[in-house]
């Protein structure tokens, strides 16, 4: 349930952002048979549509819960399911709450059995962006799990998905980064969908010499793993790091330990220059960022930001943030190095950030693990409590408060289509 809780809240905040407001747009203009609502747009569209561009809200803020090896599931899996269960419901099946949790927990176990089979543990090591590799099947799975799809057309689903993978590294930092998650969850359901209505792929195409781990992994995939029995599921061992900043999840290190240094330093523009020591992760250096997007995905700018803010939020990353005049002075000060003897694993790296001021004084923190990590983890009050504020800033507070009258009730009874028609509505301005 908290991962729900923290998937609406994100993808409520996120609808407000250019990208997923230019694809509501072209959907818009195509026009669909309008089953299932598009978050803060104030439209219904086909499920399909909905999946990709709520999938894009989820992820444009890059603000939903990380995973070990490092992915993104929610945006890829949730939003195709909350589509399909609001056109479920409202074809008159009962309510999808629960088995929509159900086959999201089913989903997440598939992403992450194929993220191991990859043998990519460290994101210096990617080579295509994975929620936009592992997410199309891992939406396939899930969706077809919702729709009751027996083993054979389950395999259908997942090995037509497996045709649909795409996510180059290049675009992180782009509008396109969010759309790998968007399109991975429109292309997972309408596997599936096209699996119930007798579709056909080769029920191999995962494992074959001549299918999806050897295209896109060589030889080091290891499909093993994939069907053995569930002992622990993933969704709780290792289960997620929670997002407390909207950013890439390495820049939470450096933001940690820039904001323990700040707690020390009275006015930043005694700072005169900062060091920061982080892992090789080369895309995440990005010493002058053209735009708070492009700021998610720098170390300097994190640092930057919690050093002259004594905060990191959504707020953070907006391009008025970006080009401000201290900002750039800021940037200017940070000098990185990528230490290849720091462990480059999510679990396991560490950040060092050192801040040298104008009387001499050096203050330095080193972050093996932000709050919210595995080994730092927090409670489902702090979860919801993000939700929270991320709904009143979109919703107002007399909608919120109706969000969760509909979200906190027994399982067996949650609706999920009044929720979705809830968030539909345009954020107040």
């Amino acid at each position: 349930m908290n991962l729900l809780i923290d998937g609406l809240g994100v993808v409520s905040a996120g609808a407000v952002e250019e990208g997923p407001r230019l694809l509501a747009q072209l959907a818009r203009n195509e026009g669909s048979r309008p089953v299932a609502s598009v978050v803060g747009m104030g439209f219904a569209t086909s499920a399909a549509q909905a999946a990709r561009i709520n999938g894009v809200s989820m992820h444009v803020l890059d603000f939903e819960p990380m995973w070990n090896p490092p992915n993104h599931v929610l945006s890829t899996i949730l939003s195709a399911l909350l589509a399909l269960a609001e056109q479920r419901e409202g074809e008159g099946k009962p309510p999808q709450g629960r088995e929509m949790l159900r086959a999201l927990a089913k989903g997440v176990e598939a992403q992450g059995r194929l993220r191991v089979a990859s043998k990519q543990y460290e994101p210096a090591k990617l080579l295509f962006h994975p929620p936009g590799v592992v997410g199309p099947i891992a939406s396939a799975a899930a969706c077809a799990t919702l729709l009751g799809l027996g083993v054979e057309q389950l395999a259908m689903a997942m090995s037509i998905a497996a045709s649909r993978a795409s996510g180059l590294i290049a675009n992180i930092g782009s509008m396109t980064k969010a759309l790998h998650c968007g399109d991975a969850a429109m292309r997972g359901l309408e596997a599936a969908l096209l699996a119930q209505n007798g579709f056909t792929a080769d029920p191999d195409a995962l494992g074959s010499p001549r299918g999806y781990g050897r295209a896109y992994y060589g030889e080091a995939f290891d499909p093993s793993g994939l069907a053995v029995p569930v002992e622990t599921p993933r969704v709780l061992s290792p289960g997620m790091a929670w997002k407390l900043f909207p950013s890439q999840y390495g820049t939470h290190f450096a933001i940690t330990a820039a904001l323990d240094c700040r707690a020390e330093i009275d006015d930043a523009t005694r700072i005169c220059s900062v060091r920061v020591t982080t892992p090789v992760m080369a895309y995440v250096d990005r010493p002058a960022p053209v735009s708070g997007l492009d700021g998610k995905f720098s170390f300097q700018y994190g640092v930057a930001a919690a050093l002259l803010d004594a905060r990191v939020d959504v707020a953070t990353f907006t391009n008025q943030r970006c080009a401000a005049a201290d900002m750039k002075a800021m940037l200017g000060k940070i000098e990185l190095k990528q230490d290849e003897s720091i462990a480059g694993t999510l679990d396991r790296m560490h950040v060092d950030v050192e801040v040298l001021l104008d009387d001499g004084r050096s203050v330095r923190h080193r972050c093996n693990a932000p709050e919210g990590s595995w080994s730092r983890p927090v409670g489902p009050e702090r979860v919801r409590a993000k939700a929270t504020s991320l709904l009143l800033t979109t919703l107002g507070k007399e909608r919120a408060d109706h969000f969760w009258t509909l979200a906190d009730t027994r399982l067996d009874q949650l609706r999920i289509a009044p929720i979705m028609q809830l968030l539909q509505t345009p954020a107040p301005h």
